[in-house]
């Protein structure tokens, strides 16, 4: 597998040279993974101009020199001193640290330690490269949408009236382990009747009767990386109110979808969705963004929702996922994981959009 991290690596310390700082400190972890491949559960970097030195403790000293074997390899304990050390070592004088994970008491340790080093807040710099994904990385989340696609086939036929939530959700989550998974992307929601009013329904004992929204969001993760589609059946014949609802949800899914292309502002997006809804019967009732990003997290940079100031930009994967909620009777929403092409949206989870009558 070609190396996908140096091309990261080297775009981020291009953005290092325009905010006028000299080095790089990365604590995020899942930026650290990003960076550099290594997956342990501590673990920090020190990107220089022409240098990268990523810092463990001894109990991943051989994990990340296997998985990150042409770094500066520190091992201890004090993570943040030994990279400041080096830093010094380095004479960097402006470092680049991510504040918002940074505590106020970390902070100030970091301050004792950077003697003579200003340290310069970059916010989310790394979670805004992360949000335009790499074909490897699109390569993994088309294949964990693929498994979320067969194993919500496979369950199906669990979907019955007599059939817990918690029982359909185990069933997911099973199918979707032994069709390569690592596990799930989330903990899975399994909604039926009433409780398909809730948007993030956790599943109980209650059983699926006959009439019932069942609403299944779930996804797989695979070597890190979280699909994400929400599918709304009906057990039974449907009503002409869940029938009205769910073409309604359609609708405004299909127009979220056709929104997406390269340039447009992620709350256009939202808007042409909402719309929708909001010139039907269930004006209000869509309660929650459209959608979010997806990759090493289930929940990453952009969101689409009303209030944003980002636009999409090609290889971004986005989820497009309108809800309709009614308290007390039944919720439908329908989610796909999309990826915004120069065409348009290249949606990447397959299952059929038709409203499924079991």
């Amino acid at each position: 597998m070609s190396d996908v991290h140096t091309p990261r690596r080297e775009r981020l310390l291009a953005q290092a040279s325009d905010r006028a700082v000299d080095a790089l400190l990365v604590t995020r972890l899942v930026n650290v993974r990003y960076l550099t491949g290594f997956t342990g559960s501590n673990g920090a970097l020190l990107l220089l101009p022409g240098a990268a030195v990523l810092a463990t403790d001894g109990r991943y000293a051989t994990q990340a020199s296997e998985q990150a074997s042409d770094f500066d390899l520190l091992v201890d304990r004090d993570l943040m001193s030994s990279l400041i050390r080096r830093a010094s070592e380095a004479r960097v004088q402006r470092l680049g640290f991510e504040d918002y994970d940074v505590t106020v008491a970390r902070h100030a340790l970091m301050s004792q330690r950077a003697d003579g080093i200003a340290l310069v807040p970059i916010g989310q710099a790394v979670e805004a490269l992360r949000a335009v994904k790499d074909e490897s990385e699109l390569g993994l989340l088309a294949a964990a949408c693929g498994i979320g696609d067969v194993a919500f086939a496979a369950v199906l036929a669990d979907v019955r009236p007599g059939r817990t939530e918690r029982e359909i959700a185990h069933a997911l989550e099973d199918h979707m382990r032994r069709l390569g998974a690592d596990g799930p992307s989330f903990e899975t929601i399994v909604a039926s009747g009433p409780n398909s009013a809730i948007p993030h329904h956790t599943p109980t004992d209650r059983t699926v009767e006959q009439g019932d929204f069942v609403k299944c969001d779930f996804g797989a993760l695979l070597d890190g990386y979280h699909s994400d589609m929400t599918r709304t059946v009906v057990v039974g014949s449907a009503a002409e109110w869940q029938r009205e609802m769910y073409a309604v949800v359609a609708a405004a899914q299909q127009a979220g979808r056709d929104a997406v292309r390269p340039g447009i502002s992620c709350r256009d997006v939202d808007a042409r969705a909402r719309a929708i809804v909001d010139s039907s019967d269930f004006s209000g009732r869509f309660v929650h963004p459209l959608g979010h990003g997806v990759g090493l997290e289930i929940h990453e940079q952009p969101t689409l929702i009303a209030t944003a100031t980002d636009t999409l930009a090609e290889r971004m994967p986005v989820t497009i996922e309108p809800g309709i909620y009614l308290p007390g009777r039944g919720g439908v929403r329908i989610e796909d994981t999309v990826v915004v092409r120069p065409d348009g949206a290249e949606v990447l989870t397959a299952t059929t959009r038709e409203l499924l009558e079991l």
